[in-house]
């Protein structure tokens, strides 16, 4: 059974919570307990009907506000799928929180309230879902209950949010009328809106097309740990552990070692002491070259007729996610998967204004929450692909050096 990881976004408001907590409660994913629990909590409004966006607001904050502010995993599965779900905050100043939220994530649902339209957040979380490369994106105009489920409402969000999407330049965007709160068109299909012929939530996220998402044509495998257990019995015995991130590896492909260069064959792959003739992305597996190379961890092994970038000069989509600044000439680790190497920020190209779209140059710092196009230099060559084009080996982090704390998500685009 296969698993699909989701993001739900959007306005503050526009039911985030409420939406999964109706599809947890409707698809029968909420254990008795914790159904007790939030019927307990509810008992405080006055209305008397069960508060379901308590199943993801967790924190006493977050229900004392009636806001979400950190982001919030649950999990469920249905006969067909296994989903995790990732509920991230609305607030703007919780936008980091969004991209670490979104940035493993193969779906987007973005909500907008059927009063309001597109606004200043969806606008903000759509771009977010651009750039970090979400591949299937649902916008859900809620709370169609509020303007009598309306079939003109409908439409014309859809027309406001498609003029977004062309400017964003978004592949699959799927619209579906819906009330959490009711649940029309979230589990089942609703009568009230007879208008709408597509599928309800839940049924589009059972069917929706995963297979084309992972890269299966640049084999990517970075190394996690060299085994070399100098036993009697195992000797000569040397396997490269890690997980293929992408692409296909096969007995006797011709293969490059990054940065140094240095090539060799695949002699052998290795799972659970079983060897296989062929081994794909997103499979842990052991790699036996047929070549004793200087290989530890941190080298990137690649087939060696589709081969990434390998620079010291990195042009990158920055999120800044600290509240100490970054300026111009601050140094960094910069983390690619398993390999680390120290940098310094050569320029800040661009900030990119995620309400407008425009770009301001001439900048000499970023903030919190910032969004901005960069040039770092690095200490050591990086090996990567462009973001758009290969998403795990496209995507890096900043670390503060003093703190080690996860300073900046990084895109990378290019050679600068």
């Amino acid at each position: 059974m296969d698993l699909l990881r989701f993001i739900t976004c959007g306005s503050v408001d526009d039911g985030k919570s409420t939406l999964i907590g109706r599809l947890l409660y409707d698809s029968k994913s909420i254990l008795a307990d914790q159904l007790e629990a939030i019927e307990r909590a509810s008992k405080s409004r006055n209305d008397g009907e069960v508060d379901l966006a308590l199943l993801t607001d967790g924190l006493r904050s977050e229900r004392e506000q009636g806001i979400t502010i950190d982001v919030a995993y649950r999990y469920f599965q249905t006969p067909k799928r296994k989903f995790i779900i990732v509920d991230a905050p609305g607030h703007i100043q919780y936008t980091r929180n969004m991209v670490t939220g979104a940035s493993n994530c193969q779906l987007a649902i973005v909500l907008v309230d059927a009063r309001n339209g597109v606004v200043e957040q969806t606008r903000r979380h759509s771009l977010i879902a651009s750039m970090l490369g979400i591949p299937h994106l649902v916008v859900a105009i809620n709370k169609m209950d509020l303007v009598d489920y309306s079939q003109d409402v409908f439409s014309n969000i859809c027309i406001q949010y498609s003029e977004l999407a062309r400017n964003l330049n978004v592949q699959q965007v799927t619209f579906i009328p819906m009330s959490a709160l009711n649940g029309d068109n979230v589990v089942d299909k609703s009568a009230r809106m007879p208008w709408y012929e597509g599928p309800a939530l839940l049924d589009y996220l059972e069917t929706v097309e995963l297979d084309h998402d992972i890269n299966l044509t640049d084999a990517r495998f970075p190394v996690q740990y060299v085994i070399r257990p100098q036993t009697t019995e195992l000797h000569d015995y040397r396997g490269y552990a890690g997980k293929i991130t992408s692409g296909i590896f096969r007995k006797g492909d011709a293969v490059t070692v990054l940065p140094s260069g240095e090539t060799s064959t695949v002699q052998a792959i290795e799972v659970y002491e079983n060897e296989l003739e062929e081994a794909f992305a997103p499979m842990s597996v052991v790699l036996h070259l047929a070549d004793d190379v200087d290989i530890s961890r941190g080298n990137l092994i690649v087939r060696s007729d589709s081969q990434p970038v390998v620079s010291q000069n990195v042009d990158a989509l920055l999120c800044w996610m600290d509240t100490k600044e970054l300026k111009i000439g601050s140094k960094y680790t910069l983390q690619h998967g398993t390999f680390r190497t120290r940098c310094v920020v050569r320029d800040i190209v661009y900030q990119l204004n995620v309400n407008t779209y425009e770009e301001t140059q001439g900048v000499e710092s970023l903030k919190l929450n910032d969004i901005a196009r960069v040039v770092l230099k690095t200490a050591q060559p990086v090996s990567f692909d462009p973001y758009h084009y290969n998403r795990v080996n496209g995507g890096a982090i900043l670390i503060d050096e003093t703190s080690n704390v996860t300073v900046g998500a990084l895109m990378l685009q290019g050679e600068a």
